[in-house]
């Protein structure tokens, strides 16, 4: 005869019902526990859930839009030289008598200059933009290579370009320290190849184009006799040539930073170095 209850096994009590569909016996005072359905089937726990971190993603593909990205401003600047520079040979060889050669030559000048600015603010625009995105790459890798040696959060990578004041060494810091992560040992001496000398040039002469363009700007917009132009041109076209210095300091910082991330993703999970033996004092 087959249990009343799971048709399956014999019924052996005399309800009708197997052991697995009869009721455990229960203790006085205690209601007796659900007999459990003989096909369920029992599973282990889940485990625990783990927090996500930062993982590694390659800086090698944003690494080389970035520097192509500022080769291309380079090249821009160089024409903004060279559009200043064209203006201020102009109006120091140009017989100023309204004559209808000087005002075609004024009006070309005219022209270079607004086309080298409009294409200033592209190049600039778009390098900045994929600059902080690449930036945001390697500080966020530094973070598993070696956490311990960042003071400041990933998003420093890209607010710190932002804020007044901090945005003159904020983003100097988070690549310093991104760098410093990237390194073979980021707790000892820099290996050759891994010093950032050429981070701290790079941003001394960003800092310096920056100042050089405002105050060459402003002399520009002001500027109403020939002479005043011809001095401004000539101010901007020596803050565009230390843009241009700082442009290249940049594309071997990315480079160098970027090829430093790769090596050490290829070199997969490496030890921490022992903290050396401090000497006990004697008893």
């Amino acid at each position: 005869m087959l249990c009343s209850n799971c048709k399956i096994n014999a019924a052996v009590v005399p309800d009708g019902r197997c052991p697995a569909c009869a009721p455990a016996p229960s203790v006085e005072g205690q209601p007796a526990p659900a007999a459990a359905h003989p096909s369920a089937t029992a599973y282990p726990p889940a485990p625990p859930a783990v927090p996500a971190g930062p993982v590694l993603r390659s800086p090698v593909g944003l690494g080389r839009a970035v520097v192509a990205l500022l080769c291309a401003g380079i090249a821009v600047d160089l024409f903004a030289v060279f559009a200043e520079l064209h203006l201020h040979a102009f109006l120091d060889t140009a017989a100023m008598d309204g004559t209808g050669d000087w005002e075609s030559g004024a009006e070309r000048a005219d022209l270079l200059m607004v086309a080298a600015g409009v294409l200033q603010m592209l190049a600039l625009t778009a390098t900045a933009v994929l600059f902080i995105i690449w930036l945001y790459r390697v500080r966020r890798n530094a973070a598993v290579f070696a956490p311990d040696v960042l003071t400041s959060g990933a998003g420093w990578a890209v607010g710190g370009w932002f804020v007044p004041v901090a945005n003159l060494w904020m983003p100097r810091r988070i690549v310093g320290q991104s760098w410093r992560a990237s390194t073979g040992d980021p707790y000892g001496a820099p290996a050759k190849g891994e010093g950032h000398g050429i981070l701290h040039l790079w941003w001394a002469l960003w800092l310096a184009s920056l100042l050089m363009d405002r105050f060459a700007g402003r002399a520009y917009d002001r500027a109403e006799t020939a002479q005043e132009i011809m001095d401004a041109a000539q101010a901007l076209a020596v803050s565009e040539a230390v843009s241009v210095a700082a442009a290249v300091c940049a594309v071997l910082v990315v480079r160098r930073l970027t090829a430093l991330q790769h090596a050490k993703a290829l070199r997969g999970p490496q030890p921490r170095p022992a903290p050396p033996a401090v000497p006990q004092p004697m008893a």
